[in-house]
């Protein structure tokens, strides 16, 4: 059986008919969620509390029991609309939730997460600054269960090589957003065949048409906690991530990533080689220059540059 918001979805069918004229550009936001109901709560409010001028927000339910449904009508008087029915998984959830959005500017929190004060703001006013960028994403930030933040990490690098060829396998999916006409190039939709790693193919498909950005702010964070997919079995989404690596390098004029690959495979074979390759090999590979590694984006004197 499905519920829909329907007064939330009469202010989404407006919203579309009159296009808001703002200087900050429409982020579409949607939050896949199923018995969550211990932090989606907090979810919720790290969003609405961002104040964002020109938000779209929608939360696709697969049909909870726990609670998750009394918090969403709670909130959804200040939400675009919500759906609440059985889906095929948090994949399925995203493509159904983005299928309703309009705006310009694109991703997804899932239903643990959070973003910091103030991330919603540094994604719009980038994005409205600098035409030339595609995707972004923060500095990388880990929150406890109990919703604090805990660490935050350096200024990530991207390079399509060196990611291919393992330097990096978390680009933070919470910090991650990206213009509608890229999400339109790379296929309109996330790999909901998937159980895993369906961020992860993502990323792989949107590098084939842009450069990923990193901007030197916080934006959102991952939630550690005991309930999560991915850290239940982190040897599994690696094989997963190899198994998408394999395929994408099977495309032409991806050379030095299939024989760095095949080098890592091999000196992981052999013992009495693996620790010396992995420190002074792969490990540095994610420092190394790389020719498609764009500037870092970074606020000073009231503007965003690309240092």
């Amino acid at each position: 059986m499905s519920t829909v918001s329907t007064a939330s979805s009469l202010v989404s069918q407006s919203a579309r008919a009159v296009p808001i004229v703002s200087p900050w550009p429409r982020i579409s936001l949607v939050t896949p969620v199923f018995n969550s109901a211990k932090y989606l709560e907090q979810t919720i409010q790290s969003v609405l509390s961002q104040n964002y001028p020109n938000l779209e927000y929608f939360i696709i339910d697969g049909g909870s029991t726990d609670g998750t449904l009394d918090i969403i009508r709670k909130y959804a008087p200040q939400i675009s609309g919500w759906i609440s029915e059985p889906d095929h998984g948090m994949y399925d959830a995203l493509n159904k939730g983005f299928s309703r959005t309009t705006g310009e500017i694109m991703g997804w929190i899932s239903a643990t997460d959070q973003y910091q004060v103030g991330g919603l703001a540094v994604v719009g006013s980038v994005f409205r600054d600098l035409p030339q960028v595609e995707w972004l994403t923060g500095r990388p930030v880990l929150f406890s269960e109990e919703g604090m933040t805990v660490e935050v990490g350096a200024v990530p690098r991207w390079s399509r090589e060196r990611f291919l060829k393992g330097a990096n396998r978390y680009i933070q999916q919470e910090s991650t957003f990206w213009r509608r006409s890229l999400w339109q190039r790379a296929g309109a939709r996330v790999d909901d065949a998937r159980r895993i790693a369906a961020d992860f193919e993502l990323w792989v498909r949107f590098f084939r048409h842009a450069q990923l950005y990193s901007v030197d702010a916080l934006i959102g964070g991952f939630r550690s906690h005991s309930d999560s997919i991915g850290l239940q079995d982190m040897a599994a989404c690696h094989r997963v991530h190899d198994q998408i690596v394999a395929a994408e390098l099977a495309a032409p004029g991806l050379e030095s990533a299939r024989r760095f690959r095949r080098l890592h495979r091999f000196f992981q074979s052999i013992p009495k080689v693996r620790w010396f390759w992995n420190r002074y090999v792969f490990a540095p590979l994610y420092n190394r220059h790389a020719p498609d590694l764009p500037p870092i984006i970074r606020y000073e004197k009231d503007r965003w540059i690309l240092s």
